[in-house]
């Protein structure tokens, strides 16, 4: 990470120049209050921010927040950074860290910032995300439209999670197999269905996919897949919905 006097904000991308940028990602930015830095005795920068704001009172400090810059860039705030290992060195412990750890944020509408740039705060503009992981994978999954399909790797950026979450994906499917959710719409990082999930091959066909077959040297069937490029939701407008009082 840089230190900058200046940041691009693009709608539809993140920060410009930032290798974590992604379209679909709700986390695009991490913001935190110069308050709590302080209060934790922990230099600027050090907990992986990327912007540093001061006067914003704690209590309304929340996700579903709208900062808008004298530029008119605008971020819509989503849900609280959660603590984690990569900053445990800084603190006494990750519990003392939570909730001051700073809020992520999506790009609503493109401008530059700039150190000492003024900004408007108005709490309750958007829908706050869920701080619970699994809450975010059924609130992404649920708009996956019929005909398409995602994968691992879209479901876990969309939730905005570390790809260590990869790992978890397939305990999320055998626990929302049993439910009204589309996980017959979920294929794996590769476009291969899902085993455990029932009746997918079906439910797929049924939509119009084509599901194709892929063979062994003897000529038994292998696995099943899709071809990802037919089939693909990416979905760019996903966190940039009206507010909720329009």
């Amino acid at each position: 990470m840089v230190e900058l006097k200046t940041l691009n904000l693009k709608v539809g991308h993140g920060i410009e120049g930032d290798i974590n940028a992604d379209p679909i990602s709700p986390r695009q930015i991490l913001i935190v209050r110069n308050e709590d830095i302080l209060d934790l005795s922990i230099q600027p920068g050090e907990l992986r921010e990327n912007i540093v704001v001061t006067g914003i009172e704690f209590d309304n400090f929340i996700p579903g927040s709208l900062l808008t810059f004298e530029s008119g860039a605008a971020i819509r705030l989503t849900f609280h950074c959660e603590p984690c290992k990569r900053i445990a060195h800084l603190v006494e412990s990750l519990k003392s860290i939570q909730y001051k750890r700073g809020i992520l944020g999506v790009v609503i509408k493109s401008g530059k910032i700039q150190v000492g740039s003024n900004f408007q705060l108005e709490t309750n503009e958007f829908p706050a995300l869920s701080e619970n992981p699994y809450q975010r994978f059924l609130n992404f999954i649920i708009k996956i439209p019929s005909g398409k399909v995602v994968t691992y790797k879209q479901i876990i950026k969309g939730m905005g999670v570390d790809n260590s979450y990869l790992r978890a994906i397939p305990t999320y499917l055998k626990k929302t197999s049993a439910t009204d959710y589309p996980v017959h719409r979920i294929l794996d990082s590769k476009g291969y269905l899902i085993t455990y999930v029932n009746q997918q091959k079906n439910q797929l066909e049924a939509e119009g996919i084509k599901v194709l077959s892929e063979t062994d040297a003897l000529g038994n069937l292998n696995k099943n897949f899709v071809d990802i490029k037919d089939y693909l939701w990416e979905d760019y407008t996903l966190y940039l919905e009206y507010r909720t009082h329009i």
